[in-house]
């Protein structure tokens, strides 16, 4: 019996690995990938509307520039979200190894659609008030989030064919940039309609008049549509079988497991000769071990530090510059000065400029990572995406007073679009593809997780760091604003 179990599992994983391209494996990147999506589109659609809240929370009209968020509260904004993902990864994706990737997906899905409804939502009869209810579900929504990095990936990695698996994660890497760009189209496109509706002066002009109570429904609306993709992705995922991979090698099922892909795949799995039985037998062999154990840390202690260390160290970056770019457009005066705005035409603005970049920056590079991840070898990726970062970077920082000067902020929005694109085709996509590819079935979601958590304490570095960074010495003066 048991080696007639070893006999269909590697009769499984050997048609799993040999299978052609079909529309099933389509499918499975469009349900991975669109929980990938709704993940970027919550994460970094709060900041298109952080200088909205401070204006309808925070303002006081007597004073010359609209109000701000406390830094504070600014960086619990901007930063809850970014802790409960690293607490969902964590849970999650350990949870996904032990019930099934299918039935622990579904829920991080409807974790996220609860709190992206509950975040739109947010109450209270002071504007701390507010702002504490909306950081309360924005963690849980974070928590959800968290949940997705792992199993998505583990699922693209354990429904995909050999020849082109690094592919087909990628491009459930990419739908991150299409989440991105469809923040910035929807808070473009909210704003034009309210903005339209509502003839708004400038706060200079009238400061009570420049912020209508109907703006808050702006943020809120934002917020809440995050719901929609899960909603749709939950339905989708139902309708998909546990991966193949986990029901043979983790559950120990290869008949259910060969039934599950005969059917999705169209492909008869039937029995191979002793002699694979026998090599499944010998690869097989004492791989029944767990995460702390001494032989996990001979044959993949390494391969652990190394994806947890260098996600850790892209998304510092990463995240810092995602969800800061409106306060760095400011500061080299592509976007003007809060006074000579009204709150709807502010918002516009800042949503116009990030859906700019995301369109030319960020998503190509997501796409070029697709393309050529199955023609290049990973680590020259990953090596030269973050080269290219560094030499950008550099070369925004060393003269950034050039920058600032009146004309130069389109050099500046080229130069700040191509760290984007390197970050995406480099190390912010070869991160999430390694760790997928490279673990046990049995602990792929586990050590998945560990390493997409090691990346969001960086990006949690990177954003707290951020807004430390951004305040004026002259306590006085200290803001939310760059």
């Amino acid at each position: 019996m048991a080696r007639q179990e070893l006999q269909r599992q590697l009769q499984v994983l050997t048609t799993l690995d040999a299978a052609k391209t079909q529309w099933y494996h389509f499918t499975a990147i469009v349900v991975a990938g669109m929980g990938f999506f709704t993940d970027a589109y919550d994460l970094f659609c709060i900041s298109l509307v952080t200088k909205l809240l401070g204006r309808i929370y925070y303002t006081d009209p007597t004073k010359p520039d609209p109000g701000t968020l406390p830094p504070n509260v600014a960086a619990a904004v901007n930063g809850v979200a970014l802790c409960g993902t690293l607490a969902g990864q964590l849970f999650f994706g350990w949870l996904g190894d032990r019930l099934g990737r299918k039935s622990v997906y579904g829920m991080t899905l409807l974790l996220m659609v609860v709190c992206s409804l509950a975040s739109g939502l947010s109450f209270g009869s002071t504007p701390a008030g507010v702002m504490a209810t909306l950081c309360f579900f924005r963690f849980w929504l974070g928590f959800g989030i968290g949940g997705d990095y792992p199993l998505s990936a583990t699922i693209m990695s354990e429904y995909a064919n050999k020849k082109t698996r690094g592919g087909f994660i990628a491009a459930v890497f990419a739908m991150q940039g299409f989440g991105i760009l469809a923040g910035g189209i929807v808070t473009l496109a909210l704003s034009a309609v309210f903005r339209r509706a509502f003839q708004l002066l400038a706060y200079q002009v009238d400061a009570v008049a420049s912020t209508v109570p109907q703006a808050d429904y702006v943020w809120r609306a934002i917020l809440m549509l995050g719901a929609a993709p899960a909603v749709l992705t939950y339905y989708w995922g139902t309708k998909m079988p546990e991966t193949a991979r986990y029901t043979a090698l983790v559950a120990g099922n290869a008949k259910q497991a060969a039934s599950d892909m005969s059917r999705v795949l169209q492909v008869e799995i039937e029995a191979e000769a002793e002699a694979e039985a026998e090599k499944l037998d010998e690869i097989t062999r004492g791989s029944d071990y767990g995460l702390f154990s001494s032989r996990f840390a001979r044959r993949h202690g390494w391969h652990l530090l190394g994806t947890a260390v260098t996600w850790f160290l892209v998304d510092i970056a990463y995240y810092s510059q995602n969800l800061f770019q409106k306060d760095i457009f400011a500061s080299i005066h592509w976007i003007p000065k809060a006074r000579t705005m009204s709150a709807l035409e502010e918002v516009f603005r800042i949503s116009r400029a990030q859906t700019l970049i995301a369109l030319c920056g960020t998503v190509p590079g997501y796409w070029f990572t697709v393309f050529l991840i199955d023609v290049l070898v990973r680590f020259a990726i990953q090596l030269v995406g973050f080269a290219m970062m560094t030499v950008f970077m550099l070369g925004l920082a060393i003269p950034y007073h050039h920058w600032t000067t009146p004309g130069n902020h389109i050099g500046f929005a080229v130069m700040y679009g191509f760290t984007f694109s390197f970050a995406n085709f480099g190390p912010n996509a070869i991160t999430f593809i390694v760790p997928a590819e490279i673990f046990p079935a049995r602990l792929r979601s586990t050590c998945h997780g560990i390493s997409a958590a090691a990346g969001k304490a960086g990006a949690i570095i990177g954003a707290f760091g951020f807004l430390y960074a951004a305040q004026s010495q002259d306590k006085a003066h200290v803001d939310a604003r760059v």
